[in-house]
């Protein structure tokens, strides 16, 4: 019979292999599960990034989106200073502040946007594209006494896209919304006009705001997407009848 110190070492002893062979099994699983779930992992990782990368860059659009919408107004009030005496140097001064705006923030957009699906950023820069519509419709009215038409603008942003990759395009109703606001800086004019004297000009403005407001009444109801249309359509009405009144 064995003494009780034996029975108790070789207690000891079996209890302790037990639970070695426990934590190697353990071990083993844990080392199997991490393997497994690595790819799993890693995707999850990389969508991570993605996201991170996604949203850096949203900020930066959002950024370039101002500067775009700060100096487009810019152009605008140049415009609004027109008058008989000084239309030529103030169209002159206001085409060269347009082009500045294009070249330097709307070239820094679509570097941004290279390579990247425009249509999930495009609330990001949406603002700021609509702006540049309008400064852009407004100077072009001003001087030509026509609406500067989408294909045209979109063709002057050609040149700031590399060949090779799908270039920035303002879509269809970012520019409809631009032109939209656009009537609200054409009743700040003729009521400017005519202040000045400059009756036929403002009859001009009034005939224009009025022509564009009817050819969005057949378009809008159309439109998908189209709430923030609907809405600036009824201040674009407004804008209408503020400039017939001051006619009348």
């Amino acid at each position: 019979m064995a003494s009780k110190p034996q029975r108790l070492h070789q207690t000891i002893v079996g209890t302790n292999l037990q639970n070695s062979a426990k934590r190697a099994r353990t071990m083993a699983t844990s080392s199997e599960a991490t393997t497994e779930s690595s790819p799993m992992k890693d995707a999850f990782t990389k969508y991570a990034q993605y996201l991170n990368d996604l949203n850096d860059k949203r900020e930066r659009v959002v950024k370039a989106s101002r500067d775009i919408t700060m100096n487009s107004k810019k152009v605008i009030f140049q415009v609004h200073r027109l008058s008989k005496y000084n239309k030529d140097e103030v169209l002159e001064k206001a085409e060269k502040d347009l082009a500045a705006v294009t070249d330097q923030y709307i070239s820094r957009l679509v570097r941004e946007l290279q390579g990247t699906d425009f249509w999930k950023l495009r609330r990001a820069y949406s603002p700021g594209i609509q702006e540049y519509v309008e400064a852009a419709t407004f100077c072009s009215f001003c001087k030509n006494g026509t609406l500067l038409k989408l294909d045209e603008i979109n063709n002057t942003l050609l040149p700031l896209s590399d060949p090779s990759i799908q270039p920035l395009q303002i879509n269809i109703l970012d520019y409809l919304l631009g032109i939209a606001d656009l009537t609200g800086e054409l009743m700040r004019l003729a009521i400017g006009r005519i202040s000045d004297g400059e009756l036929e000009f403002a009859e001009k403005i009034c005939r224009f705001a009025r022509d564009i407001y009817r050819e969005l009444t057949l378009v809008v109801p159309h439109m998908d997407a189209s709430s923030d249309m609907k809405t600036k359509m009824d201040t674009m009405l407004q804008s209408v009848m503020k400039i017939e009144n001051v006619i009348a």
